[in-house]
C-alpha cells in the first residue's frame, strides 16, 4: 500500500533554469503512478503557486487555462479545485535552481511536516553553493578537488584576476557558485580575458568560484536509497563537440552521452562507489547525481545536483533505462524512500 495519496510535483523556479525545470517537472509528473497516487503539478514562481494540472488516481489528465489556475494556499500547503480541499502529503520537487535547489522550498515544507523527495533544507544549500560544498568535502581522501579561489561580488576584480592567474594558472573555470545547465560558466584561456567572465557570472549570483582546468574525461554518476542501502545507476561519460560542457551541448545535441560509459568494471565501480560514498557524507536523499572530470592522477569532483534534470532527455533517466529499470517503478521507489 502506498504511504501517500496527494503527490504535488513542483516545478518551475525563480532562476534562469526555470524553463528546463517545467520540462523536468513535466516529465516526472507523467511517470508517477496513477494507480498509487494522486498527482498535482504545481508552477511555483516568485511567490506564486498555481496548479496548473492534475491527475487523480485512476483517471485523465487535467489542464487549467492560465487565466483560472487555482491558487495553492501555502497556509497548509493545499488547493481547492471544483468546490473540494485537497491536501498534498507529499511533495516531488523539481525547481532547478531557487528555491528549490537551496534549501528555501525544502524548509517550508519541513516546517509543516511535509515529506518531500530531494535532500533536507540544510544539505541542499550546503550542496548548491559549489565553493560552500567542495569545503565540506575536501578532508575526503577518495576523490580529488580543483585548486580554486573564491570571489564576492564588491571584491577589487583586477586583484582577484592576478592572483587566481597567478596561483591557479590557465585555463581556469569561472562559474557563479550556485545554479546551474551552465548559465553564467566561462572557460577561460587569457589572462585578460578573466575579469570579464567574473563579472558576466556575477549575472547569476553575488559568488564566483574560479576554478583552475583539469584536462581529463567528464563522467556523471547518480546514487539514491532504496530503503535498504545507497543504490547507484551505470555511469555516463558525456563527450561534447564544444570547449566544455555548457548549455549548448547539454540542450542543443552538441554532446554525446555515452551510457553505460565505455570503461572498464573497475574503473565503473570507482565512479560508483566514490559517489555513493559523496551521497553518504553528505547526508543526501531522493536522487541525487555527481559530476566528475577523470584527471591523469585520479578523479576530481565538480559538483552535486540535487534536483537533476528529468526530461526524457535527461541523463538520469539515461541512467535508470541502461539499468533496465522502469521508470515509473524507480519513482516509486524514490517517492516511498524519501
Amino acid at each position: 500500500m502506498a504511504k501517500y495519496n496527494n503527490i504535488a510535483v513542483i516545478y518551475g523556479s525563480d532562476s534562469s533554469e526555470w524553463e528546463v525545470s517545467c520540462r523536468s517537472g513535466e516529465f516526472t509528473a507523467s511517470r508517477i503512478d496513477d494507480t498509487r497516487y494522486s498527482i498535482f503539478e504545481i508552477l511555483a514562481r516568485f511567490g506564486k503557486w498555481y496548479l496548473v494540472a492534475m491527475r487523480k488516481k485512476d483517471s485523465m489528465r487535467v489542464t487549467f487555462p492560465e487565466e483560472a489556475r487555482p491558487e495553492v494556499d501555502k497556509n497548509d500547503f493545499s488547493v481547492t479545485v471544483y468546490g473540494e480541499k485537497i491536501k498534498f502529503d507529499y511533495a516531488y520537487i523539481m525547481q532547478h535552481g531557487a528555491p528549490g535547489e537551496n534549501g528555501l522550498l525544502q524548509g517550508y515544507l519541513e516546517m509543516l511536516g511535509i515529506p518531500f523527495s530531494s535532500c533536507s533544507a540544510f544539505v541542499s544549500a550546503v550542496t548548491f553553493d559549489k565553493y560552500s560544498c567542495k569545503s565540506y568535502l575536501k578532508g575526503v581522501d577518495y576523490v580529488h578537488f580543483a585548486p580554486d579561489a573564491f570571489v564576492r561580488k564588491g571584491m577589487d576584480l583586477d586583484a582577484a584576476s592576478e592572483k587566481a592567474v597567478k596561483e591557479l594558472g590557465l585555463p581556469l573555470f569561472v562559474k557563479p557558485t550556485n545554479g546551474g545547465s551552465s548559465f553564467g560558466i566561462t572557460k577561460v584561456h587569457k589572462a585578460e580575458d578573466l575579469k570579464g567572465a567574473i563579472a558576466y557570472a556575477f549575472s547569476e549570483g553575488p559568488t564566483v568560484i574560479i576554478e583552475k582546468g583539469i584536462k581529463g574525461r567528464e563522467f556523471t554518476c547518480a546514487a539514491y536509497f532504496d530503503g535498504e542501502s545507497v543504490k547507484t545507476l551505470p555511469v555516463i561519460e558525456i563527450v561534447t563537440e564544444n570547449d566544455y560542457f555548457d548549455y549548448d551541448a547539454k540542450y542543443n545535441g552538441s554532446s554525446k552521452e555515452i551510457c553505460p560509459a565505455q570503461i572498464d568494471e573497475a574503473h565503473s565501480a570507482r565512479i560508483q562507489e566514490t559517489t555513493a560514498r559523496i551521497y553518504a557524507h553528505l547526508g543526501c536523499k531522493g536522487i541525487v547525481r555527481m559530476d566528475y572530470i577523470d584527471g591523469e592522477d585520479g578523479l576530481y569532483f565538480l559538483e552535486v545536483n540535487t534536483i537533476p534534470g528529468m526530461t526524457s532527455a535527461s541523463l538520469v533517466p539515461k541512467m535508470v533505462r541502461a539499468a533496465g529499470l522502469d521508470i515509473t517503478a524507480f519513482l516509486n521507489t524514490i517517492i516511498e524512500n524519501s
